[in-house]
């Protein structure tokens, strides 16, 4: 899962299982922004919404379980 940690003189700063990655914002879609999950395809990269959503949830559920 490559998640966009920042955006960064046009340059999106991502890591991939905690390896840095930087990908030039000409080659992501659109919009791009923090927190966005990434995937490769054949035509380039693509925002993944189902997988972000998914990620969401776990993280809200987290917080939910520490903060009760």
């Amino acid at each position: 899962m490559i998640i966009v940690d920042r955006i960064e003189e046009g340059t999106a700063v991502a890591y991939d299982d905690g390896v840095k990655i930087d990908i030039p914002l000409a080659e992501l879609p659109q919009g791009v922004h923090e927190g966005n999950i990434l995937r490769r395809t054949s035509s380039g990269w693509e925002t993944d919404p189902d997988a972000e959503k998914e990620r969401r949830a776990l993280i809200a559920e987290k917080m939910r379980r520490i903060f009760k």
